[in-house]
């Protein structure tokens, strides 16, 4: 029972933090404007979002390239911690269903080779797929993994093809924040990276913030069924309340 009140409490922050994930309102580029304002005609919103783009686009392209990379880098840390909520979940389901530290490294790397591959060509406009479509998908990949790691006790065969396709779905997850906000052309390539960079650093921050947070206070293997099984139901539950309310 303890086991669980401590996971019910550490996903319970997690949501509360920040339950609506990927707002672009929260995603801060050179201190422009922070915050989300509601327009009751469509065509205002839009201009309004095009012109702050644009606006945006102008300071980066007269900043230091040092000072650009730095903002691209924590902006990237920022769209996981404390902003994404799901992609948080994500990699705790692929945390919770390792019983090796190589295994799980596995996992991570496929995610994350496979993000950087559709962030890079959705960036440049070569890939595209509907948000709320791919929002969704997030929602029921991380119910899938979830519900695996309370189905298979070792890690299957096939979970670093599945890892690896859901990779992909949440690398236009993360181009349509940066899609929408914009990128200096004469840094495009340098701007992507530095993201992903920050990306990165907030998934090793999770898993490092998770492992520590076991250990210390629960004193027990991650991969333990009293911690594996309630933690990933409780993941599940969530991924498919999101699930639902993004397609209904």
């Amino acid at each position: 029972m303890k086991v669980i009140n401590i996971i019910l409490l550490f996903l319970f922050f997690l949501i509360n933090h920040n339950i609506h994930s990927h707002n672009p309102e929260d995603f801060m580029i050179a201190e422009i404007e922070r915050g989300q304002m509601n327009f009751e005609n469509e065509q205002i919103a839009l201009e309004y979002g095009a012109a702050l783009k644009r606006q945006r686009i102008r300071r980066l392209s007269a900043m230091p390239f040092i000072k650009k990379f730095y903002i691209f880098v924590k902006a990237g840390f920022e769209h996981i911690i404390p902003q994404g909520i799901d992609h948080i979940l994500f990699v705790l389901g692929l945390f919770f269903s390792c019983m090796t530290l190589r295994a799980l490294l596995w996992q991570v790397t496929a995610f994350t080779v496979a993000h950087s591959i559709t962030l890079i060509l959705a960036a440049q406009g070569l890939v595209q797929l509907r948000g709320d479509i791919v929002e969704a998908i997030i929602a029921l990949s991380i119910v899938w993994v979830a519900v695996e790691n309370c189905l298979y006790k070792e890690t299957s065969r096939w979970r670093y093809l599945i890892v690896f396709a859901f990779g992909l779905l949440h690398g236009l997850g993360f181009a349509a924040l940066l899609t929408q906000y914009g990128l200096p052309k004469d840094n495009f390539i340098s701007m992507l990276l530095a993201f992903n960079v920050g990306v990165e650093f907030g998934q090793l921050a999770v898993l490092l913030i998770a492992f520590i947070l076991i250990k210390l206070f629960l004193k027990k293997n991650w991969y333990s069924d009293e911690i594996k099984i309630p933690a990933s139901l409780m993941i599940a539950i969530i991924g498919l309340f999101w699930f639902i309310e993004r397609v209904v």
